[in-house]
């Protein structure tokens, strides 16, 4: 289980995918566990982001990534400034 990051995508890439249309998370710096029962895709409009997943390499993120995470990874978040970012499941 690997996780997919586009640097920087098109904004016709982000208007192909209707990302303006999804729904926004905030969340303010922390740490905590995350399983995924589906896949999400998201668009970070604000944050620094390392996630872990189990068994793996730690994976920065952040403002401008389009990121894709696997169904069934589980992983550690670290928010090391506060994110918001567009989000989809499934």
């Amino acid at each position: 289980m690997e996780i997919q990051i586009e640097r920087q995508p098109s904004q016709k890439r982000l208007e192909e995918l209707g990302v303006s249309n999804w729904d926004i998370w905030h969340k303010a710096a922390s740490k905590f566990p995350w399983t995924y029962d589906t896949q999400e895709i998201c668009y970070f409009l604000e944050g620094d982001v390392v996630v872990t997943p189990r068994g793996g390499q730690p994976v920065q993120m952040g403002k401008g990534d389009l990121v894709t995470f696997p169904a069934g990874m589980s992983c550690t978040w670290e928010i090391r400034s506060d994110v918001k970012k567009h989000y989809c499941f499934g």
